[in-house]
């Protein structure tokens, strides 16, 4: 089978390398998976580059989110188990955590479900408590993260403030569905999103950036207002300003979507099974922008560690050598 594998850590464009290779074997408690779509995600760059808090052994395989088939014919939707990432024809993942793909997406629609969409809902649910009628604000809403916060807070009857970099991505938010439209590189975030609460600020904070835009939150979390941290693609962490949040009155969230997985697994899956629900009445769908093949991943990782996609770059892999599992 075919595989990229990481033999040095770097920028993925230039360590990723194709190979040709023995299809991985199933350890204890492990399935064999056929790789029907492979979502990519921001931790694969920072895998490629050595930057990320897992550190799989080199050589590895990135690709942290698939939709995949067992060998009965099952469309599975599961987190491979690494070093035998999901850029590849066949990957290997814990039996315990496949998740049946949801009917209403396509393979490289249900690969883009789990992590994003798991990370929203456990961020905006189970960590901020968002409740309908509240305004929910959004950074970099036409990312592969943000865009699927932005459709979880639609479902949950927000309304949405998404904040983007550019014409394109602007365009891209408004039609997820935000109510309004802040683009950060021709617009003073900050007054926006007060003109457009009047005044107010926004209840719950989605914030998957870090630096700059977690500054800009501080400046616009409404009185008892949430500020969840999911990551930092910018690069830089803040540190918050704990006077801050006492005079001001709001908190500060941390969400590892990752820790439920071994913390609490049924949580998972409950949470799996409300968006299968809201996929199949149509409340969210995931945007995947680009669908590539396998031979062109290490490109399209490239794109997504600079920042210049909009929602998901999903690949899909060639048939197997051999056929089907």
């Amino acid at each position: 089978m075919q595989a990229w594998h990481v033999h040095e850590n770097g920028e993925p464009g230039e360590v990723m390398r194709l190979a040709d290779v023995e299809r991985p074997t199933p350890g204890d408690g492990q399935v064999l998976l056929k790789v029907r779509a492979a979502n990519i995600n921001f931790p694969d760059a920072l895998m490629c580059r050595g930057h990320y808090q897992v550190r799989p052994p080199l050589p590895f395989t990135p690709g942290v989110e698939i939709c995949g088939e067992t060998e009965d014919g099952r469309r599975v939707l599961a987190n491979p188990a690494l070093p035998y990432g999901g850029l590849a024809e066949y990957t290997v993942a814990d039996a315990a955590a496949v998740l049946p793909a949801p009917e209403a997406l396509d393979d490289a629609e249900a690969a883009a479900l789990h992590i994003g969409y798991q990370t929203g809902w456990f961020a905006l649910h189970r960590r901020a408590r968002l409740e309908a009628g509240e305004t929910l604000l959004v950074h970099a809403a036409a990312g592969g993260v943000g865009s699927a916060a932005v459709q979880l807070g639609k479902a949950a009857g927000a309304t949405v403030i998404g904040v983007v970099g550019g014409a394109g991505k602007a365009a891209v938010a408004r039609e997820l569905g935000c109510d309004v439209v802040v683009d950060r590189r021709t617009e003073d975030v900050v007054a926006a999103v007060k003109e457009a609460t009047g005044g107010r600020g926004a209840d719950v904070i989605y914030d998957p950036v870090g630096g700059e835009a977690y500054t800009q939150s501080t400046k616009v979390v409404a009185f008892e207002g949430r500020i969840v941290v999911v990551g930092f693609a910018s690069g830089s962490i803040p540190s918050p300003a704990l006077n801050h949040a006492l005079v001001k009155n709001y908190s500060i969230l941390g969400l590892h979507w990752g820790l439920y997985n071994t913390r609490n697994p049924k949580l998972v899956l409950r949470c799996h099974e409300q968006l299968t629900e809201l996929a199949t009445r149509g409340a969210i769908k995931p945007l995947v922008s680009e669908r590539v093949p396998l031979g062109g991943a290490a490109g399209a990782v490239q794109r997504v560690a600079d920042g210049v996609t909009t929602g998901r770059v999903v690949v899909i892999p060639g048939p197997a050598e051999g056929g089907a599992v």
